[in-house]
Parts: C-alpha cells; sequence; structure tokens
C-alpha cells in the first residue's frame, strides 16, 4: 500500500543508519513519463561496452554482465535516499582512457582499473564520513580545478575528432545527434520557444533522447551502421564468464599501479565533486516551487552510496566510466518535470527511481537490446560530446582572472595530451605554476598587486560577454 505524503513533509522512508529506503508502490508512485525515458535511455549504459571490449579486453556477453551489475548500482541512490539521477563520471572518461592505455588489454588493465576504482571507493569513503571533502575541493586551486574540467572536455572531444575516431567512420550520425541534441539541451532560442510551444516542451522532457534516437535512425538510412537482428526473449549475460575478467582471477595489482592510479582518482574526486554541486544546485532551483516536499540535501549520503557502488564495480564490474553521483541530462529533465507540480511527478524520488528500475530491467529485454546493440558506439559519443561542450562552458565560468585562465590552460592541454602519464604531468605542473604564479596575489607584492589589477581590467573589458557566458551555462545546467 502506497504510503501517502504529508503537504510540507518529507516523503516517507525506513531509516537505515544514514540511510533513507524507499521503495516503489510503497512509499513513492511509479511514473510513466520517466518509465518511457528509461526504456530508451538504458542503451547510454550498454554504450561502455565497447570500451570494456576495447581497453579489457572482453568479449560481448561479459561486459552485457558488467553492465547489470551497474544497472543494480544506479538503483541504489534511489532507493537509499539520494534526490539525483545517478551515472558515471562522464568527464573523467577520457583521463581513464589515457590511463588505461598504459597497460595491455587483458589482466594487466583489468587491475590497473581495479586499483583506479577502489581508490575513488576510498576517497568518497572516507571524505563522505569525515566531512572533509568540502575543504579538499577548496584547497584545491581553482586554476587547477577549472584546468582539469576543461581538459576532460577537450580529451573526450579530441577521441572523437581524431583520425580513425567516430567522426571518421560515422561523420553524418554523430554530427546530426550532436547538433540536435545541443539544440533541445542548451540552445537560448530553443528555450524561448519552450514557453509558447507545447510541442517543443514535450521534446524537452525527453532531454538526449530525441537526439539519439535521429542519430540512430540517420546512421541506419546512410549505411553508418548495420540494420539491427531483432531477436525476441530475455538476455542472457555471461556472469560466469565475467568471473574470468576480475581481480579474483586475474589477481592484485601491485603498488606501484596503485600509484599510477592515484592521479587519476583523485581528479575523477574533483570532477564528480562538481556534479555533486550541479545536481543539489538543480534541486534546489526547483524545490522551492514544490513546497508540498521537503528534500534532504545530505551530502554526506551522496558521498556514501557513491563510494558504495564504486566498491561494488572494483570487485565485480570495473568501469571505464566509474561510478558517478549525477547523469546530468537525465537529472535535470526529471528535475523539469518535478517542477511542474505534483500530480506531473509525486516526488523527486519517484522520478529517479522509476528511471532506473526501468532501465534495469530494460536490460533483460532481449529485443531492445537487439535493436540497440549495432548502435551502441554513437549512444556513447553523443554523450561524450555533450560532456566536452559542459566541462569547457563550466570550466570556463569558473575562471576569474587572466592569470587564472592562463594557468588552467596549460593544465587543460597537458590532460589532453594522448600520454597515459599526462593526468600525473597536469596536476604537478598546475601546482608549479599555481606557487609560481598565482600565489604572489596572496603575498602581496607590488608587482603582483599591478598584475591583479591588469586581471581586473581584463576582467571588466570582457564582463558583457561573461555574462552572458554564465547566463547561458546556468540555463544549460
Amino acid at each position: 500500500m502506497l504510503m501517502n505524503r504529508e503537504h510540507g513533509a518529507e516523503q516517507p522512508y525506513w531509516g537505515m543508519g544514514p540511510f533513507k529506503i524507499r521503495l516503489p508502490f510503497i512509499h513513492y508512485r511509479w511514473e510513466y513519463p520517466e518509465m518511457i525515458q528509461g526504456l530508451i535511455m538504458f542503451v547510454v549504459g550498454l554504450a561502455m561496452i565497447p570500451l570494456l571490449q576495447k581497453y579489457l579486453g572482453m568479449p560481448y556477453e561479459a561486459a552485457l554482465a558488467f553492465c547489470v551489475i551497474a544497472g543494480v548500482g544506479y538503483m541504489l541512490p534511489a532507493l537509499l535516499g539520494v534526490p539525483l539521477v545517478p551515472g558515471w563520471i562522464t568527464p573523467a572518461i577520457p583521463v581513464v582512457i589515457l590511463f588505461l592505455q598504459g597497460f595491455e588489454p587483458g589482466p594487466e588493465a583489468i587491475k590497473a582499473l581495479f586499483a583506479l576504482q577502489i581508490e575513488v571507493f576510498l576517497i568518497f569513503l572516507i571524505l563522505g564520513i569525515t566531512g572533509l571533502g568540502n575543504k579538499l575541493v577548496t584547497i584545491i586551486p581553482n586554476s587547477l580545478k577549472s584546468g582539469i574540467i576543461i581538459g576532460a572536455g577537450i580529451a573526450a572531444m579530441m577521441g572523437e575528432l581524431k583520425v580513425g575516431g567516430r567522426i571518421d567512420n560515422t561523420p553524418i550520425s554523430l554530427i546530426v545527434g550532436s547538433i540536435v541534441s545541443a539544440y533541445v539541451l542548451f540552445s537560448l532560442s530553443f528555450k524561448s520557444i519552450l514557453e509558447k510551444n507545447a510541442l517543443a516542451k514535450r521534446i524537452a522532457n525527453f532531454g538526449m533522447v530525441p537526439g539519439m534516437i535521429l542519430a540512430m535512425l540517420v546512421g541506419w538510412a546512410v549505411g553508418e551502421y548495420p540494420l539491427p537482428d531483432i531477436q525476441w526473449g530475455i538476455t542472457q549475460p555471461d556472469f560466469a564468464l565475467m568471473w574470468e575478467y576480475l581481480v579474483f582471477s586475474t589477481g592484485m595489482p601491485d603498488a606501484s599501479t596503485f600509484m599510477l592510479a592515484l592521479p587519476t582518482a583523485v581528479i575523477a574526486y574533483v570532477i564528480a565533486f562538481g556534479d555533486i554541486v550541479v545536481g543539489f544546485t538543480l534541486v534546489k532551483r526547483v524545490d522551492h516551487l514544490r513546497e508540498d516536499e521537503k528534500i534532504d540535501d545530505s551530502v554526506t549520503r551522496v558521498h556514501l552510496v557513491t563510494a558504495i557502488r564504486n566498491g561494488i564495480h572494483a570487485f565485480f564490474a570495473p568501469w571505464p566510466g566509474l561510478a558517478g553521483p549525477l547523469w546530468t541530462a537525465a537529472h535535470a529533465t526529471v528535475a523539469e518535470r518535478y517542477a511542474m507540480g505534483r500530480k506531473a511527478m509525486d516526488s523527486i524520488y519517484s522520478g529517479g527511481g522509476t528511471f532506473w528500475i526501468t532501465g534495469f530491467i530494460a536490460l533483460f529485454m532481449l529485443p531492445l537490446v537487439s535493436i540497440f546493440k549495432p548502435v551502441l558506439p554513437i549512444a556513447l559519443s553523443l554523450t561524450l560530446v555533450l560532456t566536452a561542450y559542459i566541462c569547457i562552458m563550466v570550466g570556463m565560468e569558473e575562471l576569474k582572472t587572466s592569470t587564472e585562465r592562463g594557468v588552467a590552460g596549460i593544465v587543460a592541454v597537458t590532460l589532453a595530451m594522448p600520454d597515459p602519464k599526462s593526468t600525473v604531468y597536469a596536476v604537478v605542473i598546475g601546482l608549479v605554476l599555481y606557487f609560481l604564479i598565482e600565489r604572489g596575489h596572496h603575498i602581496g607584492t607590488r608587482e603582483d598587486e599591478d598584475l591583479s589589477i591588469l586581471a581586473d581590467s581584463t576582467a571588466d573589458v570582457e564582463a558583457g560577454d561573461s555574462h552572458g557566458r554564465s547566463t547561458a551555462g546556468a540555463k544549460a545546467s
């Protein structure tokens, strides 16, 4: 029997330590628009299969079993009391790939990815329990944080644009899908149309789904992707074969691998913490419109749940996308519908919970999986292209002075280099430049004051343009 929420109260739950258990049909109602989205958007989760095959040397059936483990993780946040729609640490994917390129596909790469993911697990766990997450991110120089985010965006885009990349093999579908998705998600002109056009509002409610479906249809129409071989029945992920690609079979990594993975783990956490901030900003933006529900925005709970997901992945499904606290596009779509009132969406948890429960069920629906199997690369490409845009936009907006922009630019270019150790170089160079160039602003020398005045003057000149970018960025987030 469905537990009803009193007006202005928190959504009903069962308490379990730091977590708040919520189940569909008991603590929240089933949301049919999110169910429809889940039946389509689950394909983005499957888009990790090509990376698992390429960088870990896995066969398709074992990679599909990894996706089932990931599907369990996607359901945990809504189940345990987190009001964010989870996903990967998407901007970190290019950085993770650069790290994995230093290892031979197979056991060595699996051990390296285990080392990385277990470190991400420990960072989230320790900082979540101690509450030091906020302090760590404020200690890291702004230029280094922004440079990492921008560099991740550049690396994501260059991975698609490089010779031999997907832009070479499937240019028409990728370009069409990217343009449509970017227009629906970020265009100021499209947002003005939303206020007057009901059809446009319905399209916007589905986020990147329209662009992804159109890209797939175009890919099939022009022959860039083979037509699907539609099969009926239930999928059969090979969990026995999956076991051969876990550390229980390959053995544990050595200490040097853990050391090599540490800079990438720290970078992934910095990016993920930015996702947490963005996620709760989206929640707060619509929360004041829904006085009927009180939302518990516990950062500690987000850290703990994200730690659990990364721990599960490390041992049972090492994941190049890592386990992130937010899928920005999906969460923004849920937040938009939530803002329409209780009739549109009962609770913020019912939207996110329905979405990923449906996505998990869809993993076993062979007709859907077989339809999308040939076009999995386009789902990954669109995710990376849109992530690149968001990363570069957000990173640039965070930079306040010309000095910060200069340091961040060097960090970004270094990070985007096609070198497995570029993450280490980027962090070291960023810290060195910060202390050599930026740190003087805090010392108060005459030369530093002059540089600060020059930087402020430059910022004033660019104020109009910056204001425009900031406004666009706020809307896109």
